[in-house]
C-alpha cells in the first residue's frame, strides 16, 4: 500500500509541474508589451522552480546584452546587482552559452571559469544557481538565471527541464511580442514619413469613393478649395477635375466610386482641380489601385504634387530669359548701330562724333560684360565655387570703395556716412564686399525719389560688424519680404510700380557673397511707402589667441613686427601728404620706408638701399608708373605694388599685365596698405621655401630657386618679379595643371577669374623669353579653359639625354 501511495506521489508531482507550466504560458501570453511579458516569464520563472531570486537578460539581434529585469528583489537590490563593477562581465558570459546552467556554488564556479568573484550584495547571497537560454529560430535573445540563497538548497534536475521548457515557450512569445512591437514601429514611421512628406496621399475606399486618410500635405492642398466651415466630404462632391487632355470629370455628376471602378494606373499626369467659384490648383497626381487576392480593386492610393511653385519659378525664368534678351538686346543694338556707322563710307564724322560712337560702343560693352558677370556669379553660388578670399580690411574703406563707384556711375542721392569710431577690421575679400555695397545701394537708389537719403551705418555686434544701407523709398509689402534674395525675384509691389531686385540677381549675388564670408544678410521695411532696410553682417579679425581686435595696424603683434624688422620698401609718390601717411603705416609695424617724390632719385635709391619691396603711384613727375616700374625691375627684381587714385579696370589691368605684383586705389587704410605688403612680400619669399628646393631642370631650361635665377642653355633670362613668380608657381607644381584661378589668386592676389587676359598675356611673355613655340612647346604647355601646365623637371645627375 505504501508502494502505491509513493507511485502516485511521484505521478502527481509532473502532473502539477505540467499544469503550472502551462498556467505559466497563459499568463505569458496575455500582453504585447515586451517589458510586460520579460517580467512575467521571470516571475512564473521564479514560481516553477522556487527560486528566491531572479534575473532576464535581453538580447538585441547582434546578441548584445538589451535590457535586464529582476524579480524577487528590491529596487535598491536590483540596483546595486546591476551596478557591480563585475556584473555586466559575468552576465555577458553566462549568456554566451546555448546549454543550461544548473551549479550548487555559483561562487565557486565563476572562479573556475577565472572570472572575477562574484560579490552580489549581502542582501541578496545568491548560492545556487539555474539559468536556461532563450533561443527563438536558433538564435538566443536572451536568458533566465535564478538563484537560491539558503545553504543546502539546491536546484533539481526537473527544475532544469521545467525551465528549459518553459524557456521553449518563452522565445515564441518573445518572438511575437517582438515582432509586433517591430510591426507598430514600422507603421508609426511609415505614418511619420508620409504625413511629414512635401507630396500629398490619400487614401480612397474604391467601392465607395469614401476618402479613408490624407497626410498633412493633402490636407493643405486640398484645404486651397475647401469652403470655410464645410468638410472635406462635401468638397469632393463638387469639384471637376480636368486631365491632361482636355476631358473634364464633374464629381457631382459621376461618383468617385466609378472613376475608381475602372482600375486606371495614373502615372505624373497634370490635373488640374476646379470648385464652382472659380478658384483651381494644378497637381501633378500618382494614383494606384490596391487589388485584393481575387483581383478586385480594393482602394486606391493617391499622391498630389502642388505645383503651384513650379509654376510660379517657370513664370519668373520666362520673366527672366525676356529680360536677359531684352538687356543683351539694347546694347547690342547700340553696338551694331554705332559700328554700322562707323563703317559708313559715305559717313562725314568729326572727330568728336567719331570718338562719341566708340564710347557708346565701349559702355555698351561694359554693360554686356557686368550682366554675364552677374551670371556667371550666380552659377558659381549655386555649385558653392564662389571665390572668396577673406583678408583684414576697414569697413570705412570699403564703404568709401562703394560710395565712390555709386557717384561715379550717376548716382545723384545724398548719402549719409555714420560708421561706429571704434570699428574693428573685419575679414573681408574686398572686392566682393564692395560688390554688395554697391549692389545695395544701386537698389536704394533704384526705389527712391533722388531728392531723399540714403544712409549707410556700421556698428559693432558681438564679434560681427553689422552694415545698414538704409532708404526713404517706396518701402516693402510683408509678404514680399521673404523672397527679395531668391533668384530671379523681380516681384512687383501691389501698385505694379515697383520691381525688387533690378535684374533679379543683384541680391541674390548679395546673399550669396555675404553668407560665404560667415554672415547673414536680411530686409527690413515698416511697409508700402515706409522705405527699407538692408542689413548684413561680417566677421571680424580675430588675434592668435585672443578675441577680435580693434587696434590699428601701428599696434601690430609682436610676431608681425618682429617679421617687419629689417624689410625695406622704396615709396614713391609725388603728393607730400601721401607719402607721410604711407610711411607713418609702415614704420608703425617695424617696415623701413624710403620715401621719395623724385622717379630718378628712386633709380638711385634702387641700387644703392636694394629694396625688398617698392610702392609706386601711377602718375608721376615727368614720366609714369609703368616706366619707372619697368626701370626698377631692370635693377632689381622686386615686387611692385601702384597705390593710385586711379580705380579704372582698364588702368589695373594694365599694372598687372606689365608686371605689377599688386594695385590699391586710393584712399585705403593703414591696416589695408600693410595687408597688401606683407601678401606681396609673402609671394615672393613663397610659402614653398625656395632656398631649400632643387633647382628645376628640363631641357635646356634651369630655373635655380635660391639665387632666382632663370637660364637657357647657360643663357641668363631677365624676367620681372611677376614673370619670376607666374613660372616658379608652374615649376614648382610640375606634372599637374595650376589653373586660372590659382594663378590669379597666388601672383597676383586676385581673387577671380573673370579676366585671364593677364595671365594669357603674361604666359606669352614668358614663351617668348625662354624660346618656347605655343604651337609645339616644350616648357609651357596650355590646358584650354583650365590652365597651365610645365612637365616634371629631370632628376639630380640625369642628362638632358
Amino acid at each position: 500500500m505504501k508502494n502505491t501511495d509513493e507511485r502516485d506521489q511521484q505521478t502527481e508531482m509532473p502532473r502539477n509541474r505540467l499544469s503550472q507550466l502551462s498556467e505559466a504560458s497563459l499568463r505569458i501570453n496575455e500582453s504585447l508589451d515586451l517589458d510586460t511579458v520579460l517580467q512575467e516569464i521571470l516571475d512564473s520563472a521564479r514560481s516553477l522552480t522556487d527560486a528566491r531570486c531572479g534575473v532576464i537578460v535581453s538580447l538585441d539581434g547582434k546578441g548584445q546584452v538589451e535590457d535586464f529585469l529582476a524579480s524577487g528583489l528590491t529596487d535598491d537590490e536590483a540596483q546595486q546587482l546591476f551596478a557591480m563593477p563585475e556584473g555586466l562581465k559575468i552576465f555577458g558570459y553566462l549568456t554566451t552559452t546555448s546549454r543550461p546552467l544548473r551549479v550548487p556554488d555559483l561562487t565557486s564556479f565563476l572562479r573556475a571559469q577565472g572570472l572575477s568573484e562574484f560579490r552580489p550584495p549581502i542582501e541578496i547571497n545568491v548560492r545556487a544557481c539555474l539559468g536556461a537560454p532563450i533561443r527563438h529560430r536558433g538564435e538566443n535573445v536572451g536568458h533566465i538565471f535564478l538563484g537560491k540563497s539558503e545553504p543546502g538548497q539546491e536546484f533539481t534536475r526537473e527544475d532544469e527541464d521545467t525551465l528549459v521548457m518553459f524557456a521553449s515557450q518563452a522565445a515564441l512569445v518573445i518572438g511575437n511580442v517582438r515582432k509586433y512591437r517591430d510591426e507598430r514601429r514600422a507603421r508609426a514611421d511609415l505614418k511619420t514619413l508620409i504625413d511629414t512628406s512635401p507630396i500629398g496621399v490619400a487614401v480612397f475606399d474604391a467601392r465607395t469613393g469614401v476618402l479613408v486618410s490624407f497626410n498633412r500635405e493633402a490636407r493643405r492642398i486640398i484645404g486651397c478649395l475647401q469652403t470655410p466651415g464645410y468638410p472635406v466630404e462635401q468638397l469632393l462632391d463638387v469639384l471637376t477635375v480636368r486631365r491632361w487632355d482636355g476631358s473634364e470629370v464633374s464629381l457631382d455628376k459621376v461618383s468617385l466610386a466609378q472613376v475608381f471602378s475602372t482600375g486606371e494606373i495614373v502615372r505624373a499626369e497634370e490635373i488640374v482641380m476646379q470648385v464652382p467659384d472659380g478658384r483651381s490648383v494644378t497637381t501633378l497626381v500618382n494614383a494606384t489601385p490596391i487589388r485584393s487576392q481575387d483581383g478586385e480593386v480594393e482602394s486606391f492610393v493617391v499622391t498630389l504634387q502642388d505645383m503651384t511653385s513650379l509654376e510660379e519659378l517657370g513664370r519668373l525664368r520666362a520673366e527672366f530669359l525676356g529680360m536677359v534678351s531684352h538687356e543683351l538686346r539694347v546694347p547690342l543694338t547700340s553696338i551694331k548701330g554705332s559700328a554700322i556707322t562707323l563703317l559708313d563710307d559715305s559717313s562725314d564724322l568729326d572727330p568728336a562724333e567719331l570718338r562719341q560712337f566708340h564710347q557708346i560702343i565701349v559702355d555698351q560693352v561694359e554693360h554686356m560684360r557686368e550682366l554675364i558677370g552677374d551670371l556667371l556669379d550666380v552659377a558659381r553660388i549655386e555649385t558653392g565655387t564662389l571665390p572668396v578670399t577673406p583678408e583684414p580690411a576697414e569697413i570705412a574703406t570699403l564703404v568709401d570703395r562703394a560710395r565712390n563707384t555709386f557717384l561715379s556711375s550717376d548716382g545723384r542721392h545724398d548719402l549719409d556716412l555714420d560708421l561706429a569710431l571704434d570699428l574693428p577690421p573685419v575679414m573681408a575679400d574686398r572686392q566682393r564686399i564692395v560688390q554688395v555695397l554697391s549692389n545695395l545701394l544701386s537698389n536704394a537708389a533704384r526705389h527712391s525719389l533722388e531728392s531723399s537719403v540714403i544712409r549707410v551705418t556700421a556698428v559693432r555686434e558681438d564679434f560681427h560688424v553689422a552694415v545698414i544701407v538704409a532708404d526713404e523709398g517706396r518701402g516693402i509689402s510683408a509678404e514680399r519680404l521673404p523672397h527679395l534674395f531668391r533668384k530671379f525675384s523681380r516681384a512687383a509691389d501691389e501698385d505694379g510700380e515697383r520691381e525688387i531686385g533690378g535684374s533679379g540677381l543683384g541680391l541674390a549675388i548679395c546673399k550669396g557673397i555675404v553668407e560665404a564670408h560667415g554672415g547673414r544678410i536680411w530686409a527690413e521695411s515698416d511697409g508700402l511707402g515706409q522705405g527699407a532696410r538692408f542689413t548684413f553682417t561680417i566677421p571680424m579679425v580675430e588675434e592668435a589667441g585672443s578675441g577680435a581686435t580693434t587696434q590699428a595696424p601701428q599696434h601690430a603683434t609682436r610676431s608681425q613686427q618682429e617679421a617687419s624688422e629689417g624689410v625695406c620698401v622704396l615709396v614713391v609718390d609725388d603728393d607730400p601728404q601721401a607719402l607721410r601717411y604711407i610711411r607713418d603705416a609702415l614704420s608703425g609695424v617695424g617696415f623701413t620706408p624710403i620715401v621719395t617724390a623724385d622717379p630718378k632719385e628712386a633709380l638711385l635709391l634702387m641700387e644703392e638701399q636694394r629694396p625688398h619691396l617698392a610702392l609706386l603711384d601711377m602718375v608721376l613727375p615727368n614720366t609714369d608708373g609703368i616706366d619707372l616700374m619697368k626701370d626698377l625691375c631692370r635693377i632689381a627684381a622686386v615686387p611692385i605694388i601702384f597705390v593710385s587714385g586711379y580705380g579704372k579696370d582698364q588702368v589695373i589691368a594694365q599694372a598687372l599685365e606689365m608686371g605689377a605684383a599688386d594695385y590699391i586705389v586710393k584712399p585705403f587704410s593703414p591696416t589695408e596698405l600693410v595687408a597688401r605688403v606683407r601678401a606681396a612680400l609673402c609671394r615672393q619669399a613663397d610659402p614653398y621655401r625656395a632656398e631649400s628646393l632643387e633647382p628645376y631642370v628640363l631641357g635646356d631650361l634651369t630655373i635655380d630657386y635660391a639665387e632666382h635665377r632663370v637660364t637657357v642653355a647657360n643663357r641668363p633670362v631677365e624676367l620681372t618679379a611677376t614673370e619670376y613668380e607666374l613660372l616658379f608657381e608652374l615649376s614648382v607644381n610640375a606634372g599637374r595643371v595650376v589653373t586660372y584661378d590659382r594663378l590669379l589668386r597666388r601672383v597676383w592676389g586676385l581673387t577671380t577669374s573673370s579676366d585671364m587676359q593677364a595671365v594669357r598675356t603674361l604666359i606669352k611673355t614668358l614663351r617668348r623669353k625662354l624660346g618656347d613655340d605655343a604651337n609645339s612647346p616644350t616648357y609651357i604647355f596650355t590646358e584650354i579653359r583650365v590652365g597651365y601646365r610645365m612637365p616634371k623637371g629631370q632628376e639630380p645627375g640625369q642628362g638632358t639625354g
